[in-house]
Order: structure tokens, then sequence, then C-alpha cells
């Protein structure tokens, strides 16, 4: 095996070594983990498998990783999938009747369920059966298939997208937040030691303020500045190695990189501020509107550059001034 394999596969295996394994070494979101651990600790306590949950918030903010670790705590096997795999209501039977008393079932993107599909798991929620049509036409009939009792945990970036008889099956919708700087910090350490990488408290907040508030971003820019550290011979990361690493791939001390300026300046300059439509956005920065909606607005408004109103969206005071001192 050559050494740039071995390479790629040491840095999976790390990867892999990042994502926390238990709900004590899990960072943020603490008001949600303090009502985890009471729900699967009286769970368990009764012998019952935990109740469903629904996990919704921005990208990046660790929902497989805390689904992962949900089923751990439960003692409980795994199985994962998400909305856009599963096709044919066949295909979700065929993963229902193969879960064991107390197991986890995990679905990604589940607000992208086809209708049909989505419809099973109402039954397979409230009453723990599946009704399997056989035959057709009139001789058609419906058999219903007993399940075992099991836990069925959704994750979403759009809860809104997720249909009403759905969310109300879910006992327990759970909102996961934006991280602290603070909290940030302590996952890039943490990271940093499991990559083999000198760092220090300064460089690591550093790291923070421009993670969008988000554990992958920050990972990502970690192994970024981890590698332009190594080709210029530096065992350590230290502030200036920070600096001339997120300056050469444009991301500044707000987190903002090329996209989310481009977005507040299209809207300044083109638009007066606004309020200008999302359309008229992408077209003028040949780019999806979806982009733009999905990954690029939600930090510029938790950050107070954009506002969206019913006419459209704006640039905020914070904006002007954030360009001003670009131009000083």
């Amino acid at each position: 095996m050559n050494n740039k394999m071995k390479n790629t596969i040491s840095d999976r295996h790390l990867d892999k070594q990042l994502r926390p394994n238990s709900l004590l070494e899990f960072s943020g979101n603490a008001s949600l983990l303090h009502r985890l651990n009471i729900m699967i600790a009286a769970a368990k306590e009764r012998g019952d498998p935990l109740s469903h949950l629904l996990l919704y918030g921005p990208p990046g903010l660790g929902k497989t990783t805390l689904a992962t670790i949900i089923a751990k705590e439960m003692e409980s096997n795994l199985f994962t999938t998400s909305g856009p795999i599963i096709e044919k209501a066949g295909d979700l039977a065929g993963i229902l009747t193969n879960l064991n008393h107390n197991s986890t079932l995990f679905i990604d993107e589940i607000h992208r369920l086809p209708k049909n599909v989505e419809e099973y798991l109402y039954s397979a929620m409230d009453n723990s059966s599946i009704d399997i049509i056989i035959d057709a036409d009139k001789n058609a009939k419906t058999v219903v298939i007993p399940l075992n009792r099991f836990t069925l945990i959704g994750a979403t970036t759009k809860a809104g997208n997720v249909s009403a008889p759905l969310r109300s099956r879910f006992s327990t919708p759970l909102r996961m937040e934006y991280y602290t700087e603070d909290e940030l910090s302590n996952i890039i350490i943490r990271s940093a030691k499991l990559l083999h990488v000198v760092t220090h408290q300064e460089s690591a907040q550093e790291i923070a303020k421009r993670s969008r508030g988000t554990p992958r971003v920050a990972n990502n820019i970690l192994h970024w500045i981890r590698d332009f550290a190594q080709m210029h011979n530096q065992n350590i990361i230290d502030i200036k190695t920070v600096h001339q690493a997120c300056h050469m791939i444009a991301i500044d001390t707000h987190g903002l990189d090329e996209m989310d300026k481009k977005i507040l300046h299209t809207i300044i300059q083109h638009y007066s501020g606004g309020p200008v439509g999302l359309k008229a956005i992408a077209a003028n920065l040949c780019e999806e509107e979806n982009t733009i909606e999905d990954v690029h607005e939600p930090y510029l408004l938790m950050k107070g550059f954009l506002r969206r109103t019913p006419r459209g969206r704006e640039a905020t005071p914070l904006a002007y001034r954030y360009f001003n001192t670009l131009n000083t």
C-alpha cells in the first residue's frame, strides 16, 4: 500500500474519530442534551424504546452524530437511510419489517420522503404495524403486519416542509441551535488533539470566529489550516498561521466567504440596499436560488447582515458598516 493511500485511510479514520461518541462528549445545545438525558434514562428504566424524535436545524450542527449517539445510549441497533433514497412504499416496508425491538431508524432529510411512502410511517409510528395491500382490483385485500416497537429519529433542515400529519407523530421535536464561539473553540481543541495538531486557545478562538456557528465548518477549516501549516513546515497552528490560511480561502473574522460578500454587495450596489427578490439576486450572481436561501442566508440573517421582508431581502446598517470598514 503506497503512502498516499495510507494517508487517505488514516484521515478517514480520524474524521470518524472527530465525531463525539456520547452525550457527555457532545458540545453545545446544552438544554437539548439535558432533555435527552432525562428521556433516555426514563425509557431505559421502563424498558421501553425511546419516543420518536424530530431533529431540525441548519446543516452541519450534528443531527446525524446526535442520532448515532442516542442509539448508542439506548443500546439500540441503528439503521440509517434518507428521504430521497426511499422511492417506494415497499422499500420502507422492507426496512420496517427488519427492525428488532428497540431498534432505532434514522431518516435524514425526512422532509423529502415521497407522500405515498410517508403515509406508511403513520401506522408504524402510531400502532407498530403497517398495512400491505395484496393482489389488485376486486381481489385486493389489506393485510396488517405487526412490527417490533422501534424509535424513529427524523432529521431535517426544513422543518416547515415536514407535513403536519407526520410532524404531529413526533412526540419530541428538538431544534438544534448554532454554537457559541466558546463551544466551537472546545470542539476545535478536541479535534486538533485527535488530528495530532498542536494549537493554542487563542488560535482555536480565532478559528471559532470564522466557523459560522457550525462544528462541521470549524472542523473543515481546521483541516485546511493543518494542511497549510504542514506545507509551510510549521509544527504548530499559531494565530499568524490561522490568519494566513483563512485569508487564502477568503474567510474573514465574521465567517463570511466570497459568496456571502457578493450577496450583500449585490443588494447594496445594484438594488440600493433592497428590498429585492431572491430570483433577482440569484440571476445577478449566476447562483442557484436554493444555494443562496439554504446555505448563505441563514447565517447572514443570524449575524444581522440581512433581513427578509414581505417585499424581499434588505441589507442592514451592519452590512453597510461592514463594507465601509473594508474600504477604509
